[in-house]
């Protein structure tokens, strides 16, 4: 694993290597030697604009220069707001500025595979949870405290139906799509457990946690309180629609096409193992 830190919090038996990404020197000695590179990095949530694509750029450089696989985890942001199920044929209607950011990734990739320049394949989901996940929605701030019998607050209209993405399901999926030559050229929506609302995968999140649930909501006027102290708060502002309105991803394609490879673990399943290790780390 690449980061810019040699402290990144990686599972056992995975090597992590410090490296500038923001550099194209830093990118091209960090895959030196890698035959697939799958991409999931990203500046900080307030810095996307001008750094991402920065960063993107000496990547997909790097990858073409040493002829690896790029396989990008990417998210839901370029579509904008959906009625109805989010799929891949979608067209990129995004009215953010983070948006229109990774509409922007997306098409520069797609670009250099069709010029024959890269061989990239993009993998997305929604809201990620699981271990080491804990820069997130469903990270930190909602795990954290749940475990221990805490309070959480949920963006937007927790009734509404919310695709997340199980972490480990989010990587088996890249893995799967960097094995097939037809993946590649293409997006695809990674597979997912059943959509239901945010507050009931956070009664359930509480019930394998042992906890009566103890849900608050966090609107914009709360968020825009925030933002004032804490700039990632504020970015969140222009995403919660995602959370106002029904938001769910359709990975039909994916499961066509790979489902005999991979089954999306069950939300019991994958929130006992978020818990579990969500109390195995330190205070």
């Amino acid at each position: 694993m690449v980061s810019s830190s040699v402290k990144a919090d990686v599972p056992s038996g995975v090597e992590a290597v410090q490296a500038d990404l923001m550099s194209e020197s830093g990118a091209l000695a960090a895959i030196k030697g890698a035959n697939n590179v799958f991409q999931c990095a990203a500046p900080p949530y307030h810095k996307w604009e001008g750094l991402f694509q920065q960063m993107m750029g000496h990547i997909a450089h790097a990858a073409s220069y040493h002829q690896a696989n790029l396989i990008m985890g990417d998210n839901l942001y370029m579509y904008g707001e959906v009625k109805g199920p989010i799929h891949e044929g979608l067209p990129y209607k995004t009215h953010t500025r983070k948006g229109k950011v990774r509409a922007e990734l997306a098409r520069n990739l797609l670009n250099l595979y069709d010029t024959g320049t890269l061989k990239v394949t993009i993998g997305r989901g929604s809201d990620f949870y699981g271990p080491h996940a804990r820069n997130s929605s469903y990270g930190d701030r909602f795990f954290g405290p749940l475990t221990k019998g805490k309070a959480v607050s949920l963006l937007g209209n927790p009734n509404e139906l919310h695709t997340v993405t199980y972490v480990e399901d989010f990587g088996r999926a890249l893995v799967i799509l960097s094995e097939h030559e037809d993946a590649f050229g293409q997006v695809w929506h990674v597979p997912h457990a059943e959509t239901v609302s945010a507050r009931k995968f956070t009664e359930l999140a509480y019930e394998v946690a042992g906890h009566a649930p103890r849900i608050g909501t966090m609107g914009r006027g709360m968020l825009r309180l925030g933002g004032l102290f804490i700039p990632a708060a504020k970015e969140v502002v222009e995403m919660l629609y995602e959370f106002e309105q029904p938001f769910v991803m359709d990975c039909t394609k994916f499961m066509k096409r790979f489902g005999k490879e991979m089954t999306p673990t069950p939300l019991r399943a994958a929130l006992e193992e978020t818990i579990a290790w969500y109390r195995q780390q330190p205070q």
